[in-house]
Order: structure tokens, then sequence, then C-alpha cells
């Protein structure tokens, strides 16, 4: 089932939701795999081979569900990449990877303080156990009420029970949420549950949801 983010600048009722469930990659958290790109260059992969291998449910589940560290991750990848580059080559690609770095979008940040002065804002993300020190070095420590993530809670998206979780840290039914994430399996799981999904492709996705018009909150970057 496909459902198409809410209509650009369109004010929802005053009681359409008491709490903001938002993931965070692709939403509000993005990751440079520029120098990982370089290497597979220099290695003759295609582009995105390692990301294809890293983000296997193999691999990526154990990670998000807290089953493996981030450098048990690493070497994971390592050793899927050292038969078609030798260990050298593996060993450089499963590292780039675990440590690619990330950025924020300031102007979805900025939306989301906003909206938070409204209601209960929740970041609910399939991330690692790094997940609060990654935050804080992005400057987010404070983003949100609460942060729920999948390693720390045993339970990853589209699992029912992190949305009940989520609800659950914001004291509201789960029918009175609004969830907000870039994968449509994600956003039909809330729809499910009876929450209001927003599937997020750019900022201005947010903007009719949250009661916004195309400026407010909007402080730049991409």
């Amino acid at each position: 089932m496909h459902t198409p983010a809410p209509t650009t600048g369109a004010r929802p009722p005053a009681t359409a939701y008491d709490a903001v469930l938002c993931d965070l990659d692709n939403v509000v958290r993005y990751y440079d795999l520029t120098r990982v790109t370089a290497l597979e260059q220099a290695a003759g992969l295609p582009e995105g081979t390692t990301a294809g291998l890293a983000y296997a449910p193999g691999l990526d589940l154990p990670l998000l569900l807290g089953r493996i560290t981030p450098e048990e991750w690493a070497e994971a990848i390592t050793a899927g990449l050292t038969d078609r580059v030798g260990p050298e080559r593996a060993r450089e690609l499963g590292r780039a990877m675990a440590e690619a770095p990330s950025r924020a979008d300031e102007t979805v940040v900025a939306l989301l303080r906003r909206v938070r002065e409204r209601v209960p804002l929740v970041l609910v993300t399939n991330a690692t156990l790094r997940l609060h020190d990654d935050l804080a070095a992005l400057g987010l420590g404070d983003l949100a009420d609460h942060v729920v993530g999948s390693a720390h809670e045993g339970v990853a998206k589209p699992d029912p029970a992190i949305y009940r979780i989520a609800a659950a840290r914001a004291g509201v039914r789960v029918d009175r949420c609004l969830f907000v994430d870039d994968r449509q399996e994600n956003v039909d799981a809330a729809l499910a549950l009876g929450m209001t999904g927003v599937l997020f492709r750019e900022p201005a996705d947010l903007h009719g949801p949250f009661g916004f018009g195309r400026t407010d909150g909007r402080t730049g970057g991409g």
C-alpha cells in the first residue's frame, strides 16, 4: 500500500495527534560514504558494493539489535569482501563503512524543534548502541523528549513493539501519534497501529503535517 505524504501546507486538525515519532537516518541524519566510494573505485568494485553487503539483513540486523558491536560489524564486512579485494583493502572498506561521518539536516532539525514546542517528540530509530553518543556528537542530544533506539530496546522497525514503546515514552495512545519515516514499510507498520503516517522524502513533506507554513522553522541546510 502506498501512502503519500500529506499535502504540503495543509494544517491538520488540532486534535490530529498528541505526539510526533520521527525516524533518524535519512530524515535527520545522513551518512557521507565518499571515502567508501573512493576505496571501491580503487579496488575495482562497483559503487555501492560495500553498502549492499553491510546493510544486508544478515549483517545489519544483528548490529541494529545490539547483538554485535560496530567493530564486529566492520570485521564482518571485511570478511565478506576479502575474497574479492584481498584482506588489506577489505579491512579499509570495512573500517571506512563503520566510521563513515554523518551530518544533520538543519532544516529538519529546526522543524522538529518547533513542533516539539507543541507536542512531545520521540526519535524512533534502528540504530547501534552508539546512538546517544552519535546524537551528542551532532549536537542533537537535546533534540527530542525521548530517544527509542533498536539496539537498546532489542527490537527494530517495522516490529510493532518498538512503536508501542515510543508511544508509551511519549505518554500517549498509539493512535494519537504522528509517525515520520523514509521507508514505506515502516510507515505502513505505523498505519496498521492506527497512527498517522508521513512518508518522508524532503523537509517540505513535514510542513503540512506539522501545521507550518513553508518558511516556518527553516534555518537553511540541506
